[in-house]
């Protein structure tokens, strides 16, 4: 992005994502009296899955379910950006069980202790979370069989060295599995120099050629891309006063490095 500065969208995503943690809030959009296990349903989780993760873990803040788009199998190593408060890296632990790993990693410090608290609450070994930027993963070269993301890369402000990194820490054959917002139609100049929308998951989205080209620079083939249209309404009563949700839409992103 060239408008605003990186540093500044990282800052404010930072200092957003802290603020939830602090105060177990829901996230942009919604209120303390929302539910979050309501709002991982609406977006295609199960109420087992939901039933299943400690409490506190789920702070309603997907858009999607990657780590069941992932297919996860027994034993695998399985990475989440920007982990949150645990919840899709504690149901990816049930699926890879004892002899696998799930790595989180976020860039903010409060979340990163609230998802090593829930671990601990829950009493979850398998899982560890790392503090770092996922534009630069604290990840070794060839390490993971599959990464999770979930409304996440929205917020970086150079999604392209992001798909680079992931690209590089994959094994041969590792698969990419997210699910983000992507813009339908071109988000007006005005909204993406705003900060509060975009730390919002609102105006830091990419259209999906964006997307699918990006992936390929980085040296991903074999990339599905299916636009979830029923999560537009989740995100009109999420942001009913925005105009830029008319743009907007989540989508499951796959792709695979041969």
């Amino acid at each position: 992005m060239k408008s605003i500065a990186k540093d500044s969208v990282l800052q404010a995503v930072r200092n957003r994502y802290g603020k939830i943690a602090q105060n177990n809030d829901c996230g942009c959009g919604c209120s303390s009296h929302d539910n979050p296990n309501h709002s991982a349903v609406s977006v295609g989780y199960s109420q087992a899955e939901t039933d299943s993760a400690p409490e506190g873990a789920n702070l309603g803040l997907g858009c999607g379910n990657p780590q069941s788009l992932a297919k996860l199998k027994p034993g695998e190593i399985v990475l989440d950006l920007g982990s949150g408060g645990g919840f899709d890296c504690f149901l990816a632990a049930q699926k890879v069980g004892e002899q696998g790993l799930v790595i989180g990693v976020d860039m903010t410090a409060e979340m990163i202790g609230k998802a090593r608290k829930n671990a601990q609450k829950g009493g979850i070994s398998n899982v560890e979370f790392r503090l770092g930027e996922i534009e630069h993963l604290p990840v070794a070269d060839q390490s993971v069989h599959a990464i999770i993301s979930n409304c996440v890369i929205n917020l970086s402000p150079d999604k392209q060295q992001v798909f680079q990194e992931c690209f590089r820490v994959l094994l041969p054959g590792g698969r990419l599995a997210i699910s983000d917002i992507v813009a339908l139609t071109p988000i007006a100049e005005e909204h993406r120099n705003d900060l509060e929308a975009f730390s919002c998951c609102l105006s830091g989205a990419e259209s999906i050629d964006n997307i699918r080209t990006m992936l390929m620079n980085a040296g991903f083939s074999q990339i599905e891309i299916s636009f979830n249209l029923a999560s537009q309404q989740v995100i009109k009563e999420k942001f009913p006063n925005s105009s830029i949700v008319q743009s907007l839409t989540s989508a499951s992103i796959e792709a695979l490095k041969e």
